[in-house]
């Protein structure tokens, strides 16, 4: 039985945790803050009960799989999921409205030929189909395996596009476009454009710049559902808490990690703010990858010149979401969707202000654009309302990861005192949410804004092309004994690859640095 310490106690950590521990190891965790769940937050009052995370779930599969792993339950013994039908309402700058049916090609093929007109639906559709061909490509590599030691080899797109009609009529391939050109060039329809491009947003990409293979993000929704637990999103990290627990997972929190140990050339514990040293055989760390090389006291960095690097510039430029928690008088409408994005009324200026104006500046020229895209959730649960006769709404964009709306770094995001620039933006959000919700300012009864820390965002998966540059740093490190989990590292952010992550990195030290992944 080997001694493992875990830094941090988010998604992919406590999936990795609660693994090991049922591998027969004798797992601790040590975690900073006062709770568990990294990004998966939730905020409460008077009764009223709002995600400020995550606020939905895509590819169960992965926690379904961790729960029969480590208690032979299926996750929904111990989380109530429901399918959200429909998936999403989309409402679109020129007025029009489509709801996509949950996990059904040909519903959402049908939805958008009655909302946008006749062979949009087919047009997407077929856009899908060309999806499947880059999942299909790239699902094992980027999802369910280690990162490969040749990992250039990912830096080809695996998106099929379709041959772009060059001079004197002759069709030559589109290669490394970005997903703003296969979107241009495919799509057509501005109304379909944006929508491609809402699921990169939400995933804090540019799609100006990320590359084709990003259609996967669409293609996973739209495959495999969105689901969402009774009483948010924190319910499974309470679920995944309770199970490490039961698996004899000990937790210390209010733990400060402030030194990786290394003895004999290998990771061999942990040092503690309040002076304490932890010996263990093996250090699993949840951190962003620039506090991991800080935790080893510039004694090596955590990857060689040779691996997928962490590139600090890269973590400045991924969005936050900035969020506003609604509480309203009067009851939630039974047709209600759960979730609508309305998109923003200038995508242009939307882009350039969030990533700059142009497509590498990473320099916005606004924090937030007069109508930016925003996500509203409205869950049909009663757990996120004091009674019927009220609703809990919670809305957020994204917005530029420094500067007014933003919190110092490294604070954890809650409700603030709202500051006039804060102020404006939470008017912003309130006054586009209008077109999901008419008469939303009538009925609020109060608000809360929850803005993100600055720099404190975790990017989007890994995507394929583009060189590699939207690859994440390996599972394992150049250090023997210390191993990375979580969204900066492979196979990136997002609940279903946090999760994977800590497959993999249980994987790596249960059967060996030379594991390949599950057959």
């Amino acid at each position: 039985m080997a001694r493992i310490a875990v830094i941090g106690a988010g998604m992919g950590a406590m999936a990795a945790a609660a693994r090991l521990a049922v591998a027969g190891h004798r797992v601790a965790v040590y975690e900073r803050g006062a709770t568990y769940g990294g990004a998966v937050r939730r905020f409460e009052r008077a009764g009223f009960g709002f995600d400020t995370g995550p606020g939905l779930l895509h590819l169960p599969a992965v926690y379904r799989d961790l729960f029969v792993k480590t208690g032979r339950e299926p996750l929904e013994s111990v989380v109530e999921l429901t399918q959200v039908d429909p998936a999403a309402r989309h409402v679109f700058a020129d007025g029009t409205s489509a709801a996509l049916p949950n996990a059904s090609r040909a519903g959402v093929l049908a939805a958008l030929d009655g909302a946008l007109g006749a062979g949009t639906g087919e047009r997407w559709s077929d856009f899908l189909g060309r999806a499947r061909e880059a999942w299909d490509r790239t699902r094992r590599p980027l999802l369910e395996e280690p990162l490969w030691a040749d990992w250039q080899v990912l830096g080809r797109d695996p998106y099929p596009s379709l041959p772009r009609r060059g001079l004197f009529g002759r069709r030559r391939p589109v290669a490394d476009a970005s997903l703003a050109e296969i979107a241009g060039h495919e799509l057509v329809d501005p109304r379909l454009t944006a929508l491609l491009e809402s699921y990169a947003l939400a995933y804090g990409f540019d799609p100006r710049t990320a590359p084709a293979s990003a259609a996967v993000l669409p293609y996973m929704e739209q495959t495999f559902g969105s689901w969402y637990p009774r009483g948010g999103i924190r319910a499974l990290a309470d679920a995944l808490y309770e199970r490490c627990l039961a698996r004899k997972v000990e937790f210390s929190f209010g733990a400060e990690v402030t030194r990786v140990v290394e003895a004999d050339g290998r990771a061999a514990g942990v040092e503690l703010r309040d002076g304490g040293c932890v010996e263990a055989d093996t250090v699993v760390a949840g951190v962003a990858p620039d506090r991991l090389a800080a935790l080893l006291k510039g004694a090596e960095e955590p990857w060689g010149a040779a691996d997928v690097r962490p590139d600090a510039a890269a973590r400045r430029r991924v969005p936050g979401r900035f969020t506003v928690a609604l509480a309203l008088r009067g009851p939630r409408p039974a047709d209600a969707a759960h979730r609508t994005v309305v998109h923003a009324a200038d995508r242009t200026a939307e882009l350039a202000a969030v990533f700059g104006e142009g497509s590498d500046s990473g320099e916005g020229s606004e924090a937030l654009c007069e109508r930016p895209t925003v996500t509203v959730l409205r869950p049909d649960d009663p757990k996120s309302r004091p009674d019927d006769d009220h609703e809990a709404v919670t809305l957020s964009a994204a917005v530029v990861p420094y500067g007014e709306l933003t919190l110092p770094p490294g604070e954890a995001s809650g409700p603030v005192e709202e500051t006039a620039a804060q102020a404006a933006a939470a008017d912003r959000l309130v006054a586009a949410a209008e077109s999901a919700i008419p008469g939303l300012r009538e009925r609020v009864l109060w608000r809360a804004v929850l803005p993100p820390a600055e720099g404190g965002s975790v990017p989007g998966p890994a995507l394929a092309g583009a060189g590699g540059r939207f690859l994440r740093p390996a599972n394992r490190t150049r250090i023997p004994g210390l191993y990375a989990v979580g969204g900066w590292t492979h196979p990136g952010g997002g609940l279903a690859h946090a999760g994977m992550s800590g497959a993999l990195v249980a994987g790596l030290i249960v059967n060996g640095d030379d594991w390949h992944g599950s057959q």
